[in-house]
């Protein structure tokens, strides 16, 4: 017996095809939106867009990590946590999408790819029960919050504009982390934080380029 009805997989199908597409709409205002855009050279922008790029990435596996987990999880109080975090991961998946439409360059070619082995993933993990599931986020938020700071480092300093979203994204990020955490997340054993640090590694990598 599947732990979701037929409309649920309908919605999260549904809800694959905008992410993959780039028809993720915001809920909250662009941290960006009252910053000037500063003038930056075109080699500039060709690095600003591919840290962004690898951001947007990043968001395109946190819809699919949270909607496979959400949609697994036997908690009712997890599955709203899922969800709530999901929402916020997609106000920075159109932040990210919109700033690099503004530096004149395109999403990653691979995203279909990008969300679906990150859908396998979020399903193996919400299939060991939630403590490791919720684990799973906690790893993975404190990856993906050292990730964002060193793009804070790499950013052109005068990118105001990606600095102000990548800096809220990082404090949503540490938020979902330590919310996950208070439902009663357990400590992943290295060898799976190892494995997860080489597929990030893979990923921004590529992303960066693709």
């Amino acid at each position: 017996m599947f732990p979701f009805k037929l409309d649920q997989l309908v919605l999260g199908f549904d809800r694959a095809l905008r992410v993959v597409s780039g028809q993720a709409k915001a809920g909250r205002p662009n941290p960006a939106k009252e910053i000037d855009h500063d003038e930056l050279s075109d080699q500039d922008k060709r690095h600003s867009a591919g840290l962004m790029r690898v951001n947007h990435v990043g968001e395109v596996c946190a819809q699919a990590l949270y909607d496979a987990q959400g949609l697994f999880s036997g908690s009712e109080e997890v599955k709203r946590q899922f969800a709530h975090s999901g929402i916020e991961e997609e106000d920075h998946l159109a932040w990210t999408a919109q700033r690099l439409q503004e530096l004149n360059s395109r999403a990653s070619l691979l995203n279909p790819l990008w969300y679906a082995g990150a859908f396998a993933c979020g399903v193996v993990a919400a299939r060991c029960g939630d403590q490791a599931s919720l684990g799973f986020v906690v790893e993975t938020e404190r990856q993906v919050q050292a990730h964002l700071e060193s793009h804070l480092e790499k950013l052109p300093v005068q990118d105001a504009k990606s600095r102000a979203i990548v800096e809220k994204m990082r404090t949503d990020e540490i938020a979902h982390g330590e919310a996950a955490a208070a439902l009663g997340a357990i400590t992943l054993p290295l060898p799976v934080q190892s494995v997860m640090t080489a597929m990030a590694k893979v990923m921004t990598t590529t992303a960066y380029y693709v």
